[in-house]
């Protein structure tokens, strides 16, 4: 079953369940002319609205079938993207999404589509979303192949609608179709998060070779070169599975990298994983490492983790200072657990909860 409490950021939109303050946009939604931009079963009057979002809207979910997800751009419903005819024991379900009139043309759909299908083909439970479009629904065929589904063929007349019976065009993506595991970004109020790239080299090297602290705790940092930063930013920043996922912290204001945020040690079956970083010594005392790292807790908790932790050496107290802003909770000393230039040192944990953050 799909989690009731799924919360998905991306770079505009937050995707999550309708509740009952969502009333008075809803019923402003109906009034508009019908339920374009809400889910299937919606109802088409205001009067109906109370009950269908206590109710109704999370019948798909209690069935165990799919969910309906809200689709919100700065506090305003611009649409609804739903997972139902979920096969649990095949790892499959269908996709479908709908956007407000008044909200076409932005790009809502495809980032709505990209941001649920990274995380359900991630570290999601499915390994396969299908999608399925009127053949003569160019808008939606377009989302579908921007967003990287592959066209698989056409079922005849296997959609009927008023005007009659109609052929759909079935698309599908699989869990490793070019996805990254943690999506492609995330945006704060300040930074955003997005993949390395080639780019980021020459920042990478200046971070990593000029800075003490970073020489001072990074093992790797030692003789550090610009082909190695190459190679970190254009191949291993983007490892699959979580053993290896990075992201690059850009400012929103622009400038130079800002450092880099990473998630390690994923453990699905106990639930919790572990998050790191580093600040560009240009780039500190700016809040950029805090923000980055509650970001990406959040991201973290909302894909079904309950715990997130940071394991930082006892000498670090800036990065301490980071995970106690960041909202983490000191737990205790870890042996001689993190290598450190020259050896190993003791470690305080900390960690994050579901529900605390």
């Amino acid at each position: 079953m799909f989690d009731e409490r799924l919360m998905i950021t991306t770079e505009r939109l937050v995707l999550r369940p309708f509740g009952p303050g969502d009333a008075a946009q809803v019923c402003e939604i109906v009034k508009e002319g019908g339920q374009v931009g809400l889910p299937p079963g919606a109802p088409g009057h205001a009067i109906g609205v109370g009950a269908w979002l206590s109710q109704g809207v999370h019948e798909l979910w209690r069935s165990g079938q799919g969910i309906h997800l809200a689709m919100e751009a700065g506090g305003v419903i611009v649409g609804a993207i739903s997972l139902f005819k979920a096969q649990w024991a095949a790892a499959t379900a269908e996709v479908g999404y709908g956007v407000r009139p008044a909200y076409r043309g932005r790009g809502y759909a495809p980032e709505a589509l990209k941001g649920l299908t990274d995380r359900m083909l991630g570290l999601g439970p499915l390994r396969r979303v299908e999608l399925r479009a009127n053949l003569d629904n160019t808008a939606s065929i377009r989302v579908a192949e921007k967003t990287g589904f592959i066209r698989e063929g056409v079922l005849r007349g296997a959609g009927f609608e008023d005007d009659g019976p109609h052929d759909l065009v079935v698309f599908g993506l699989l869990r490793g179709d070019g996805r990254t595991v943690v999506g492609r970004r995330l945006g704060g109020e300040h930074i955003v998060l997005r993949p390395f790239d080639r780019r980021d080299a020459f920042d990478v090297l200046a971070a990593v070779r000029d800075d003490p602290e970073i020489a001072r705790w990074m093992p790797w940092a030692a003789g550090y070169t610009l082909e190695r930063a190459v190679e970190w930013c254009t191949r291993h920043a983007h490892a699959p599975g979580l053993s290896g996922a990075n992201f690059a912290i850009e400012p929103r204001d622009g400038g130079r990298l800002a450092g880099a945020v990473g998630v390690h040690r994923a453990d699905r079956e106990r639930g919790d994983v572990e998050v790191g970083y580093w600040i560009s010594p240009w780039a500190r005392r700016r809040g950029h490492a805090v923000e980055a790292t509650r970001l990406v807790t959040a991201h973290l908790l909302g894909l079904g983790f309950d715990r997130v932790q940071l394991v930082i050496a006892t000498g670090n107290h800036a990065s301490q200072a980071v995970a106690k802003r960041a909202g983490f909770v000191q737990e205790g000393i870890l042996r001689q657990a993190v290598p450190v230039p020259g050896g190993r040192s003791d470690a305080v944990m900390f960690s994050v909860l579901r529900g605390e953050m």
